[in-house]
């Protein structure tokens, strides 16, 4: 089946893929010159992408999980004829160049994910399939496929060693993935050495364990066997696919099959000799017309008579059925109905306290009932983070069209799932767990941060208000942690009205993710949050005095102690405004007029939170007083641990008292 313009194809991809690593001297070579035959065979012989038209909806969707392999994947998507022209190769791993070190999503045509550390790329890959199974559940027909395609990722030792992987090809074994497909370029090195230094599992016997079948190439460059192999792949329904593929790393290289061809530049001399072995014979970046060619009658070729008659079924699809277009297109665009919110429940102080996880959990199904491409899931805690949507089932291989999934205790795995939902597009996600546990998925909130993901993270249970659970479970740092990543926003809504209004802005998001942190007891619902349709500014006055002598600040559930705490300064005469601040990085964003306006300047400040006071004195000054907890928590009851830790009227008066007013 494979002619020598597909031999000189895949040298191609490895001269090129060095001579970007040469050029910045910086990159890791090892993996592309092992691994260009499996990628060549997969790219343009199976993929079905076209790359004149890189967000073709239902194209298959490839992920390089082990993303330092990068300068293989530009030569793949130049040759391609994305839009990557070969001077970006040139400019390989430079500053404001389309081909930074690693891949990253929105910023180069062709990159699925940013994959970032090892392991996510596989879990992301997960998430993909997973979004592919769930939108073809909703959206197909008897009579007309609108979602049909193949999610692969190509892994590196060092993926699998990673816990996310384990995680998150257990639950795609589970859920039976069977268009999911990981080719493991499998060479025994890793960075420093050796694998058997660090890793000695049997990789079949363990995939098998997760209800993924196995097949092995025990040749990395041979394509035919390596076709066969992914085309037998597809042909399995029943579980996802692993395709060991053994490779020697730094194929051609005087130092193959070592550690030091992994991350460092092989060298001139060492670069001109495995030119001989591949029997290169053209300078750096130079590419023969024939591999143009290849490529044009490969994957560019398919992918666009494939796109093409995508585009046929979907009018027809349209004609036939357009209650479901709309719906579908709506999706995919990120698009709800102008002022869906007013289809949400709303409250008032009339009504009985309810904790933020339990209006959430009222909130999450009106939203559900506005479109079906509003789904979540949780890391086994659906009874206490009150995230599930009733009246549907479980997403399982039996129910994909279910709205809930059961992502077990797989917290990391969880987010990154998560992210490549979002990636795939089509549908709002949210994931659920307790704040605390923010520590397990940090990396993926970083992830979905970098990359513009808009995936809502639903963290309950969200301070020392928890209280039996003890320290363990009491978020301190929580809080300061999340709030200092970049393009992040974190909400902590002070009631249901504002929890209500929270999800709004998470809904609305295009490109950042959005934090909802919740708490576990009951609070009141406010009078001063009644009349509030929109908290996308960050923080806002609830109690207003003309001439302030002090600005108390809370956010969450102590907005309602910071307004008892007002009322009782103000019976001692003091004239006090009150400022809930559900989230620091929209309020960062105001201009200046607006934030003098809410927290007067030269006004003395308190803030008020159970947490850390880590990065409070922004908003307070360094006259300030922030009132938080920089210990970790105590075991016992809510109510009181909050007292022992200083939050009630008195001791937060007293505090305000021994500062300001002695």
């Amino acid at each position: 089946m494979f002619t020598n313009n597909d031999k000189l194809a895949v040298n191609a991809i490895r001269a090129l893929s060095i001579a970007q690593i040469e050029k910045a001297n910086s990159g890791h070579p090892g993996l592309p010159m092992g691994a260009a035959p499996m990628a060549y065979v997969l790219y343009n012989k199976i993929l079905k992408a076209n790359p004149k038209n890189a967000s073709y909806f239902d194209r298959d969707r490839f992920i390089l999980s082990a993303g330092h392999g990068s300068s293989m994947l530009y030569s793949l998507i130049h040759l391609s004829g994305y839009n990557l022209p070969i001077e970006e190769l040139k400019n390989f791993r430079q500053s404001g160049s389309l081909t930074p070190g690693h891949p990253e999503y929105g910023h180069t045509e062709g990159v699925e994910v940013t994959t970032g550390p090892l392991g996510q790329g596989i879990a992301q890959a997960v998430g993909m399939a997973v979004a592919e199974k769930h939108m073809a559940a909703l959206y197909n027909k008897d009579d007309m496929k609108v979602i049909d395609h193949y999610t692969y990722a190509l892994c590196g030792d060092g993926d699998l060693m990673e816990g996310v992987s384990y995680e998150s090809m257990s639950l795609a074994g589970h859920l039976n993935l069977n268009k999911l497909i990981v080719l493991y370029d499998s060479n025994d090195i890793c960075l420093d050495g050796d694998l058997s230094t660090s890793f000695s599992e049997n990789v079949e016997a363990r995939v098998k364990a997760q209800n993924w079948n196995y097949i092995k190439v025990d040749d990395g460059n041979d394509l035919d066997k390596i076709y066969e192999a992914i085309t037998s792949a597809k042909e399995n329904e029943n579980g996802p696919t692993l395709i060991e593929v053994k490779t020697v790393i730094g194929y051609g290289s005087a130092n193959q099959g070592t550690n030091k061809v992994h991350g460092a530049p092989i060298g001139k001399d060492d670069f001109t000799a495995a030119k001989k072995v591949y029997g290169w014979d053209y300078e750096d970046f130079e590419i023969p017309e024939e591999v143009y060619e290849t490529f044009k009658e490969g994957v560019a070729k398919a992918g666009k008579e494939a796109n093409d008659k995508w585009d046929e079924t979907l009018k027809s699809y349209q004609e036939k059925y357009p209650e479901d277009y709309k719906e579908l297109m709506a999706g995919i665009n990120r698009e709800l109905p102008e002022n869906f919110i007013e289809e949400v429940k709303k409250y008032d102080s009339s009504m009985k306290d309810i904790a933020t996880r339990a209006s959430g959990g009222e909130i999450i199904q009106d939203l559900a009932k506005i479109t079906r491409n509003f789904w979540g899931g949780s890391a086994d805690l659906f009874s206490s983070n009150k995230t599930n949507i009733k009246d549907t089932k479980a997403f399982r291989d039996e129910s994909p069209c279910g709205r809930n999934i059961w992502y077990g205790v797989r917290e990391f795995a969880m987010a990154a799932i998560g992210n490549g939902i979002m990636a795939h597009g089509g549908s709002f996600h949210h994931v659920s767990t307790f704040f605390v546990f923010s520590d397990y998925l940090k990396a993926a909130v970083r992830l979905s941060a970098l990359s513009g993901l808009p995936l809502t993270y639903v963290m309950t249970h969200d301070s020392i208000a928890v209280g039996e659970d003890g320290p363990t479970h009491e978020p301190i740092e929580q809080l300061a942690m999340l709030r200092a990543i970049p393009n992040t926003v974190v909400l902590r809504p002070a009631d249901a009205n504002e929890t209500r209004l929270a999800w709004k802005v998470a809904l609305e998001s295009k490109d950042k993710p959005v934090v909802i942190a919740l708490t576990r007891q009951n609070v009141p619902n406010l009078k001063e949050t009644e009349g509030i349709t929109d908290i996308s500014k960050g923080a806002y006055v609830v109690k207003d005095s003309e001439n302030p002598d002090l600005v108390l600040i809370a956010t969450g559930s102590e907005v309602s102690l910071a307004l008892d705490t007002a009322k009782a300064l103000e019976e001692d005469g003091k004239a006090i405004k009150v400022v809930s601040m559900p989230s620091m990085e929209l309020f960062r964003a105001q201009d200046e007029e607006y934030k003098n306006q809410v927290i007067n300047k030269k006004v003395k400040k308190v803030s008020i939170e159970m947490g850390t006071t880590f990065g409070w004195t922004e908003w307070t000054g360094t006259c300030g007083l922030n009132i938080g907890i920089d210990r970790f928590g105590i075991s016992g009851k809510g109510d009181e641990v909050q007292e022992e830790l200083g939050f009630t009227v008195e001791k937060i008066k007293k505090q305000i008292n021994d500062k300001f007013f002695k």
